[in-house]
């Protein structure tokens, strides 16, 4: 029988997730489908209802859904469950439905496949305290990375993670432009990766070493301000595009059993969002 997933959120018009894992079942020969679905956060629950009364084998949760779902949904994964967000549900094979988070362990694989595993040790700057930066701060850890500073405007914030994770520090965003020459990768997670029209940086990249690798998890546009300012001061550029990408597929793993290619799909999406 043939299977099908979904993407759930609001607004969703815009995701890239149906184009990318329905190519995937082209290029892997799968006899499966992949819909966006627009779900209010008034109808989240009949929409959950809805998608298992119906068959979904499994769909992945966006905006504005993450930790709202997770009522509704039978078990979490470990890492989903210290998260507090789910991006990706699996219906298990005894019909239940499973929560688990990709976005953390996608970023994790996207950051080591563009500069290696070789910086497990070098401290590492989180910049934002969101949900995107618990994922980010839990996976990294679980993955090895042994010295993060969570850095916000809230310190507060950055400190109830960094308690839930038994290691780290928390500062602000003034103590972390003073200490920018500290760190060796950047990973930018707040709202100022966006371009618009009221775009703000969260601080200064003055102090920024040459050499130091610079990630943010927007992927479109490809090379937001943020990673624009850190290019011209000779920073090495981690796009947000290989997260989507490494996300999606571990989802896609759950999901099925098998691994596409993230390569190809990079590509692909690379000129469709103008290249870099």
């Amino acid at each position: 029988m043939k299977k099908w997933f979904a993407v759930m959120g609001d607004p969703i018009e815009h995701s890239k997730s149906p184009a990318m894992h329905n190519a995937w079942f082209r290029e892997m020969s799968i006899d499966a489908t992949y819909i966006p679905v627009h779900v209010s956060s008034e109808s989240l629950e009949s929409a959950v209802a809805g998608l298992k009364t119906l068959g979904a084998s499994g769909w992945n949760v966006t905006i504005p859904h993450k930790t709202a779902i997770i009522p509704y949904l039978d078990e979490l994964d470990e890492l989903a469950e210290k998260m507090g967000a789910v991006n990706t549900v699996v219906r298990t094979k005894e019909g239940t439905l499973k929560g688990y988070n990709t976005d953390g362990v996608g970023f994790v694989r996207s950051l080591e496949e563009a500069v290696g595993k070789s910086h497990k040790d070098k401290p590492v700057l989180l910049i934002g305290a969101g949900g995107a930066a618990r994922g980010i701060a839990f996976a990294m850890q679980q993955q090895g990375y042994k010295n993060l500073t969570i850095a916000n405007r809230t310190v507060a914030n950055a400190q109830a993670i960094v308690d839930e994770m038994g290691t780290g520090q928390a500062i602000s965003l003034t103590e972390a432009e003073a200490t920018l020459a500290d760190f060796c990768i950047l990973v930018q997670m707040t709202s100022a990766g966006l371009a618009t029209g009221n775009f703000s940086m969260p601080f200064s990249l003055d102090r920024l070493t040459k050499g130091a690798i610079v990630a943010d998890i927007v992927y479109n546009p490809l090379m937001t301000p943020f990673l624009q300012a850190a290019e011209e001061k000779g920073a090495t550029i981690v796009t947000g595009l290989g997260m989507f990408v490494h996300q999606g597929a571990i989802a896609f793993e759950y999901w099925l059993g098998q691994s596409p290619n993230t390569n190809s799909m990079i590509a692909q999406l690379k000129v469709q969002l103008g290249g870099y």
